[in-house]
């Protein structure tokens, strides 16, 4: 009787110890990733962008609100905000909070839907054959303060790219923006921010929540060089030495995460493309496996061509 009970009791201990690791330890983990990314023209100085996105923040999330301040140490040029910053009706002070001197410091951002649609329970198995794009289909009223979240972000002077072209200077550079809002609840609207990019800028970035190839892959036809966006997660719960199943939209999983370029076959008119993993999670599905929540420092240098 013990042998026939030993297997069944060890394999509902090893998934309660894996879910207590998932949602206690790894979802607090956070980390703070570094790329080096050769975009400027020759001969200018190095600047560092702050990228985040998918804080999905509920009020008394304190790790998360006291990490997330302690990156203006780093002290970033820029700070590039891609989206599902709240997930909660009074989250927006707390977002704030986290930002705090932050603030301070030029920021450019975009809508998630979480912004707009507070997280519900759904069955975790249907990212396997399906993203969550048609869940949105009948929720046509947003519940969250997600114009709050904008004025009191542009009140501090980050510029809001919800389908918009802006400029900011950024250290010595001046920087052209074109950013859409949400394609995954369909408010992207690329048309209102077509055309090549204006050559007098230093530099042109593109800014997004999901990073969907159709809109990649005007951004990188339009001459953008650096695309910056969110929303997978990374995969959120991964599987140890193989990576994501889902991205929960249509790029490829080996480019859920990280620094990568596009078109991925590369090419001297590839752009490159930084999808962030996120700081949070919804909490309705407050884990994360093998993918700790990450901020990221990139660093852009001159390209030797």
């Amino acid at each position: 009787m013990r042998k026939l009970y030993a297997l069944p009791l060890g394999l509902i201990g090893a998934g309660a110890a894996g879910i207590g690791y998932a949602s206690v330890i790894e979802r607090n983990w956070f980390a703070l990733r570094r790329f080096e990314v050769p975009v400027l023209p020759a001969g200018r100085q190095p600047i560092k962008i702050l990228h985040l996105s998918d804080a999905h923040l509920t009020p008394g999330r304190s790790r998360l609100i006291n990490w997330v301040r302690s990156l203006d140490a780093l002290e970033p040029d820029l700070v590039v905000n891609t989206g599902d910053s709240i997930s909660h009706a009074d989250a927006v002070p707390s977002f704030l909070d986290a930002l705090g001197p932050l603030l301070d410091r030029p920021g450019v951002f975009v809508y998630g839907s979480n912004d707009l649609y507070a997280p519900i329970f759904k069955n975790p198995t249907r990212y396997l054959w399906r993203t969550s794009k048609s869940d949105y289909k009948k929720r046509r009223e947003p519940d969250l303060p997600y114009r709050e979240l904008g004025a009191s972000l542009a009140a501090a002077g980050w510029l809001d790219l919800n389908n918009r072209i802006g400029r900011l200077k950024v250290g010595e550079l001046d920087v052209e923006f074109g950013g859409i809002d949400d394609s995954h609840i369909g408010r992207d609207r690329y048309d209102k921010v077509a055309g090549p990019v204006d050559p007098r800028a230093d530099l042109n970035i593109g800014v997004m929540h999901s990073p969907e190839p159709r809109n990649l892959d005007r951004f990188a036809a339009d001459g953008y060089k650096l695309l910056l966006a969110g929303h997978t997660h990374g995969g959120q719960l991964c599987v140890p030495l193989y990576g994501a199943l889902v991205t929960n939209c249509g790029i490829e999983p080996a480019r859920v995460k990280g620094l990568h370029r596009h078109p991925a076959a590369g090419g001297p008119d590839a752009a490159w493309l930084h999808v962030s993993a996120g700081l949070g999670t919804s909490p309705k599905a407050p884990v994360r496996f093998c993918c700790r929540p990450e901020a990221t420092l990139l660093t852009l240098v001159s390209h030797s061509g």
